[in-house]
């Protein structure tokens, strides 16, 4: 009866190790994914700047042309006055 207890405390000790080891494959599996989310989610808040800025950009340079053309428009309206 002893042999056959310690023979079912190593199958279920040989178990106990197969899971800790398929487990520790996991964790470190989810820790590369999490580490390639965190650069690309770095990737694309730089990215999401880089377009705010540019957006801007675009929007002052718009405003710009709003100005001249309102200008010329003027000019155009006293000239043919």
């Amino acid at each position: 009866m002893s042999l056959e207890i310690l023979n079912q405390l190593e199958t279920k000790i040989q178990q106990t190790v197969t899971t800790i080891q398929s487990l520790q494959r996991e964790i470190d599996e989810l820790k590369q994914k999490n580490q390639d989310l965190e650069t690309l989610i770095s990737e694309e808040s730089d990215e999401v700047t880089n377009l705010r800025n540019q957006n801007m950009a675009l929007q002052q340079e718009q405003t710009a042309w709003q100005e001249r053309i309102s200008t010329l428009v003027s000019k155009i309206g006293e000239i043919s006055r």
